[in-house]
């Protein structure tokens, strides 16, 4: 019989006579009569049985039909295939996620803003106040709970600083360097651990220039002597430890600095940044409360050669504070927080403000204290 198959060459069909259900052809059964009798090891071997059955079996059976579509690459080419569309549609869609959600705060199962997720940093002003956040009291364990601040960034890590490019007569260079330094600055004065427990705020006084007589004037005396016009909570943030200790080991911080050309050539930067502060009494107990503080403070990076002023230092243009449930009282150079009971209202028109919202420019007197008390309306 005769029979079609598919050859690795890509040959036609081949034909041959049966011998005893051979398939072997003539030419090929005599030679192995030859070498057999000439008892040579090397001669054609006749198939088993098995296999002349086999044979013959796929020879009998019509082949399967041709597919109407040709077969696709190989297994390994069609699998790098695979993984590339694979890895390319992933990050696609990594890269759509970033661009509709750049700070991750969209809840994509559809229960609205996720819970807990940490915000994106302040880039400009914002258009309306935090919303309220579910209720808790603030515990030793969790100090921020039940505020905003839960979602805010620690340190400096919540102070947006913006990229820096060539202004005025500064370069790119020196505006980095500035903005850097005016970070330091608020470091130093607003989130250092010691002067956070009272300690004289050195390292901010060094960045301060020395030659500004009415600054140190008032730097000197407010730390001396506070009082009226002379309070040092309009630039440093100090609690007194006999009175409050502070919760933990981190200060949430929500804010940005701005900068454009000043007077003379100066770089001029503006820093706009709310801290909160979470404490406890000093003799103990596992009430806490926080203290919010709001701080403006607009600083010029001058050129020695055209201002009095020492390389590195800046010059203190303007400074206001706004600050909740560190105390109403004559100024004692310290917060004071109120324990056991909250805050009492003591503005004669019963004056409400919300410490969380930054969404107006912060009032307040420069040298002074601000401009009277008021109740917050969340702590």
């Amino acid at each position: 019989m005769s029979a079609w198959r598919t050859t690795g060459n890509g040959e036609g069909p081949d034909v041959g006579e049966e011998r005893g259900g051979s398939s072997v052809p003539d030419e090929v059964w005599e030679e192995f009569l030859r070498t057999s009798a000439d008892g040579k090891g090397d001669a054609p071997q006749e198939p088993s049985a098995r296999a002349r059955e086999v044979a013959a079996r796929l020879w009998s059976e019509p082949a399967e039909p041709t597919p109407w579509r040709a077969p696709t690459a190989p297994p390994v080419r069609t699998g790098r295939r695979k993984g590339w569309y694979v890895a390319g549609f992933a990050a696609a869609l990594a890269l759509l996620l970033v661009a509709v959600d750049p700070g991750g705060l969209i809840d994509w199962s559809g229960d609205g803003e996720r819970a807990g997720a940490p915000l994106a940093q302040e880039t400009e002003r914002p258009t309306e106040a935090p919303p309220a956040e579910e209720d808790g009291r603030a515990t030793l364990a969790d100090p921020f709970r039940g505020s905003p601040a839960a979602r805010w960034a620690s340190g400096t890590a919540g102070i947006t600083v913006p990229a820096a490019e060539a202004t005025g007569r500064t370069t790119k260079a020196e505006v980095a360097r500035a903005l850097t330094r005016t970070r330091d600055f608020l470091a130093a004065s607003s989130l250092d651990p010691a002067v956070l427990r009272g300690a004289r705020p050195e390292k901010a006084i060094a960045l301060m220039n020395p030659h500004q007589k009415d600054v140190t004037d008032f730097v000197a005396t407010a730390l001396s002597t506070p009082g009226e016009g002379h309070d040092p909570l309009m630039l440093f943030s100090r609690f007194d430890p006999a009175q409050a200790r502070l919760v933990g080991d981190e200060v949430r911080t929500r804010g940005r600095l701005s900068y454009r050309e000043g007077k003379l050539g100066a770089l001029e930067v503006t820093a706009d940044v709310t801290y909160v502060y979470p404490v406890a009494p000093a003799g103990g107990g596992d009430e806490v409360v926080r203290v919010i503080v709001r701080r403006e403070t607009v600083v010029s990076w001058d050129d020695p050669a055209k201002v009095v002023t020492e390389e590195g230092t800046l010059t203190l243009l303007s400074y206001k504070l706004d600050m909740t449930n560190g105390g109403c009282g004559e100024p004692t150079g310290h917060f004071r927080p109120e324990f056991g009971g909250g805050a009492v209202d003591t503005d004669p028109d019963g004056r409400k403000v919300d410490p969380y919202d930054r969404t107006a420019p912060l009032g307040g007197n420069e040298g002074g204290s601000g401009d009277g008390c008021a109740t917050a309306t969340r702590s």
